[in-house]
């Protein structure tokens, strides 16, 4: 109401003027009071129903255009029934733009596609001189060749980082609900680190669990193992901890350095590094916003308490996806 008086306060100003007008002419020729009142008074009251009726005609079209930023599919068809020549342009310029944003998204979506694509068949190609080194580096037991498998390790956890970063970007991400054993999926992400923890001489604590979940076991993986990956890059005595407490909440806790308080709460944006971090020039951010992103996509919360010194402990809540799901 405030902004359309806002809108047509100069009309207003301007009747006010006119009646003025009219007020000091009469009263310079002595007219009769009555003769200037009476039509001035109705002039008001016209006014009034006029002002009403427009701002109730425009609060109706506010209304409905404000429903129509929630239904852009129907945007199109519902803008053509105005008959007014200026709403018909802006009609007009709203199809030209949905049709040059339409452009636009099949353009990132092929765009996406090829890039997917790309990373898909090099990832591939890749793995296959990768899988070559490690025979050979299986063929020789030496401290040389255990540290180069740890690095090609890595690497294929780089690789396999990019992929995974290419399709969350995507629209036709392959996620794959079913129900498995969560003992399972953890045995399967450990049994890849077994060599490090060796290496680092760090214990292991994980007596097992008969938690069955419901989630996609190729992207939990995933998260487990980038969850793994900083526990053993970032500890250097003691050991990692992980046990399953009720109500399916894993946990993953390790005697490393811990995280600053000020660093905490920004662990899973993307790219930030922290202190830890901007000390490791090597560091680049993307796996725990890779983690956070993929845990809300499975209906995952994921949080983590951590002090400096006293180590870091990452939680997952496994079962609100089966709560969804159900």
């Amino acid at each position: 109401m405030w902004q359309y008086l806002k809108e047509k306060r100069a009309i207003a100003v301007a009747f006010f003027v006119c009646a003025g007008f009219y007020f000091v002419t009469f009263a310079l020729y002595h007219f009769p009071l009555e003769a200037v009142l009476y039509p001035t008074v109705f002039c008001v009251l016209f006014l009034t129903g006029t002002f009403l009726y427009k701002y109730q005609k425009r609060r109706k079209k506010h209304a409905e255009l404000m429903r129509l930023q929630q239904l852009p599919d129907d945007l199109e068809e519902s803008l053509g029934k105005y008959d007014r020549q200026e709403d018909q342009d802006y009609a007009e310029i709203v199809r030209l733009v949905m049709e040059r944003a339409s452009d636009e998204k099949l353009k990132y979506q092929t765009k996406m596609a090829d890039s997917i694509d790309y990373y898909t068949t090099w990832v591939h190609q890749i793995k296959t001189p990768i899988a070559a080194m490690r025979l050979r580096l299986q063929a020789e037991d030496s401290q040389t060749a255990r540290a180069l498998s740890e690095d090609l390790f890595r690497i294929e956890q780089y690789v396999e980082m990019v992929l995974t970063y290419q399709r969350l970007g995507s629209e036709t991400t392959d996620y794959l609900f079913r129900e498995c054993e969560l003992d399972g999926v953890i045995k399967g992400c450990l049994r890849k680190f077994a060599s490090q923890f060796i290496g680092k001489s760090l214990s292991l604590k994980f007596e097992g669990t008969e938690e069955k979940i419901v989630t996609d076991e190729k992207w939990l993986s995933f998260v487990i193992e980038q969850i793994l990956s900083n526990a053993l890059k970032y500890t250097d005595q003691g050991g990692i901890t992980i046990e399953v407490s009720e109500g399916q909440i894993l946990s993953i806790r390790d005697t490393g350095f811990g995280i600053t308080p000020e660093d905490l709460p920004r662990i899973f944006e993307k790219g930030y590094t922290g202190y830890r971090g901007r000390e490791d020039k090597h560091a680049s951010g993307i796996g725990l916003f890779l983690c956070k992103k993929i845990c809300d996509n499975l209906g995952v919360k994921i949080w983590a308490e951590s002090a400096p010194g006293e180590g870091t402990t990452l939680f997952l809540d496994l079962s609100q996806q089966k709560t969804e799901l159900e």
